[in-house]
C-alpha cells in the first residue's frame, strides 16, 4: 500500500522539478532553422535589357490572342477620361454645444506631510506619488480637471480623500498634484468637470 504512495510521489516531485527547471536564457526563443551558409550562393550579374514600348487595348473577352513582351512598357491609351465620383455628406444637425466653465477659487491648499503612509476616506494608500484631490462631499472616484491660473498647467484628477477642514477652503491638494500643477501654496486655482 505504500509503495504506490511512494512511487507516486516521486513521480510527482520529478514532474514539478522538470516544470520549475527554467529553460534557455537569452531573449530569443531557440529555432529549428539552421543558420544559412554564404558559400552556397553564387553572384548574380544583371544584364540590361533594351526597352521597348507596346500600346496594348483592351479585350472585351476573358481571352486574349497575342501576347505581350515581357520586357515590353505599357502606357496609358491617351484622351481616356475618368469619371470622378461625388461624394454626398448627411446633412449637418444643429445642436447646443455646452462649454463647461472654469470655476475660479481664490483659496485652494495642498496637504501631505502629516499624513503620508495613512488611508484615505476613498481606501486609497497616501503616498507622495498618489494624485488627487480631498472634497467634503463629491464621491469617491469623481474627476476634477485643476488649472493653475499663473503657469496655465492643468491636471486632471479624481477625488481621493475628504476635506479639506478648515473653514472657507472646497479643495485640498495632494502633494503630488500640488506639484504638478506647481501649486504648493494656499492660492488661487480654477477647477472645472471634466
Amino acid at each position: 500500500m505504500r509503495l504506490p504512495r511512494v512511487v507516486a510521489g516521486l513521480a510527482l516531485i520529478v514532474g514539478l522539478a522538470l516544470v520549475v527547471l527554467p529553460g534557455p536564457v537569452g531573449s530569443r526563443t531557440p529555432t529549428l532553422i539552421p543558420p544559412l551558409d554564404p558559400a552556397r550562393f553564387e553572384v548574380l550579374a544583371l544584364q540590361s535589357r533594351p526597352r521597348t514600348t507596346a500600346t496594348a487595348t483592351l479585350d472585351p473577352a476573358h481571352r486574349s490572342d497575342g501576347a505581350l513582351d515581357p520586357a515590353a512598357v505599357l502606357l496609358e491609351p491617351v484622351g481616356v477620361v475618368v469619371s470622378a465620383t461625388t461624394v454626398v455628406l448627411p446633412p449637418v444637425r444643429r445642436g447646443v454645444i455646452v462649454v463647461v466653465p472654469w470655476h475660479y477659487d481664490p483659496e485652494v491648499s495642498w496637504y501631505g506631510p502629516g499624513f503620508y503612509g495613512r488611508r484615505t476616506a476613498c481606501g486609497l494608500a497616501y503616498t507622495t506619488t498618489l494624485m488627487g484631490v480631498a472634497h467634503r462631499s463629491l464621491p469617491c472616484g469623481t474627476r476634477v480637471r485643476f488649472r493653475n491660473p499663473r503657469n496655465g498647467q492643468m491636471v486632471t484628477v479624481p477625488v481621493i480623500d475628504r476635506g479639506p477642514y478648515v473653514a472657507g477652503r472646497t479643495w485640498d491638494l495632494s502633494g503630488a498634484t500640488c506639484k504638478a500643477l506647481d501649486h504648493c501654496y494656499t492660492g488661487p486655482i480654477e477647477w472645472r468637470f471634466p
